[in-house]
């Protein structure tokens, strides 16, 4: 009788344990989930921000370069594609936000052919805010990348993946870029 006890003791402990290991780790993983969705709340902020910045940036341009239309009317578009992009996909996001990116970066190209343009203080403090987003939205995305790597690390790793898999929890993408050379940032000269 003191076996079946003690037998049944252990057995409880054991549950108490296993149970209490996977209450943790779940909760792990929520607070992994959440920080990614934190962080890519910041993207979205910082994106949000720029689709704004671009319409004073293109009327300004406008107000210049009146035979610019074709170079206009693509950040116009862009930043359309970029706004109708659907949030909860990773891959539409990025594929806009690099066209968008081009479209900036061929909208300054343009602007160094007019030196009025260039001589405008609106102009310069449209492109000083556009500098300092992206280098906010560039932030953003390292903190987004993070957050990303840490919850994929406890989603695939060892007994993680038992779990996670278990839970509905999955891999999360990270926020790369799908050309190397849109690492750079849209030229912004003065």
């Amino acid at each position: 009788m003191l076996t079946t006890v003690a037998i049944m003791f252990v057995i409880l402990l054991i549950a108490l344990v296993v149970g209490g290991f996977l209450i943790l780790f779940y909760n792990g993983l929520v607070r992994g989930k959440n920080r990614v969705e934190e962080a890519w709340s910041g993207i979205s902020v910082q994106i949000k921000r720029r689709h704004d910045l671009i319409p004073a940036l293109v009327r300004t341009v406008k107000g210049y370069a009146t035979h610019e239309n074709e170079t206009l009317t693509r950040v116009t578009e862009a930043r359309s594609q970029a706004m109708s992009a659907p949030p909860d996909s990773l891959a539409s996001v990025i594929q806009a936000e690099n066209g968008l990116s081009r479209a900036l970066r061929s909208l300054f190209a343009v602007a160094e052919n007019y030196p009025a343009l260039m001589a405008s203080e609106n102009f310069l403090q449209l492109q000083a805010q556009l500098s300092q987003l992206e280098d906010e939205i560039q932030m953003a995305r390292r903190y987004y990348n993070g957050t990303a790597r840490e919850q994929n690390n406890r989603v695939l790793q060892f007994p993680g993946n038992l779990i996670a898999g278990t839970f509905g929890f999955s891999k999360i993408a990270y926020f790369e870029l799908d050309d190397e050379s849109e690492a750079e940032m849209p030229e912004v000269q003065f």
